[in-house]
């Protein structure tokens, strides 16, 4: 007979939303950055525009260190699909979520050199990152009342 979690420890469906959602980022962005830093900063995000050579000189280290957060992260929530509870998703997404509100709050009041096209896709993108982190902190709610 298999043991079942207690409802209180159980992973919600957002909460592996958020999770999913932190690995595919931490993965294309925390690669590519750490990898390939000239190419990241010449062309990322690609598909969207090309955001951050517009917003000053190439830094490699700056570029590397970007992406080695990223991959750090992502590690962690790579280590989340092992170990499921409910603390760890909670730290998890404690430090997803921050990273996520300030990287946005850095960008939202630095739009000047940008498109306003550029400004609005890059502000989606960043608001998008910032709930997936948010979302592996948010338990799922079960009822109080027991019948």
């Amino acid at each position: 007979m298999e043991h079942e979690r207690p409802s209180r420890d159980r992973i919600g469906p957002l909460q592996t939303v958020g999770l999913v959602g932190t690995i595919i980022v931490a993965v294309a962005v925390g690669i590519w950055a750490y990898v390939l830093p000239r190419e990241f900063y010449d062309h990322f995000p690609s598909l969207l525009g090309e955001w951050i050579s517009q917003d000053g000189p190439f830094n490699e280290h700056l570029i590397r260190d970007h992406g080695a957060q990223y991959l750090a992260l992502g590690a962690g929530s790579i280590a989340a699909l092992f170990w499921r509870s409910q603390p760890l998703y909670r730290v998890l997404g404690i430090a997803w979520g921050s990273f996520g509100v300030l990287h946005f709050a850095y960008h939202a009041t630095h739009l000047g050199h940008m498109t306003a096209q550029d400004a609005v896709a890059q502000l989606i993108v960043l608001a998008v990152a910032a709930l997936l982190g948010i979302a592996i902190a948010i338990p799922e709610r079960h009822g109080t009342s027991r019948n």
